[in-house]
């Protein structure tokens, strides 16, 4: 996966974000949507992400692999 740096990362547009209103879980490719996919699973073990946002994360990151 490649490395976003704070101006690529200012560079996506909110749609390509698993959360775009907080422009967060960015997904500009296939390897940054399976790292979403991940994270957000992570975020929600640890209690700070709940089940609803992460399975609209997870539908995104789908799209974006393909699945």
């Amino acid at each position: 996966m490649a490395k976003l740096n704070a101006k690529a990362r200012k560079k996506i547009p909110s749609s390509e974000f698993g959360m775009p209103g907080e422009r967060k879980y960015p997904m500009p490719d296939k390897s940054h949507a399976a790292n979403a996919k991940a994270r957000a699973t992570q975020m929600v073990k640890k209690g700070k992400l709940s089940q609803a946002s992460a399975s609209k994360i997870k539908a995104k990151a789908d799209r974006v692999l393909g699945k």
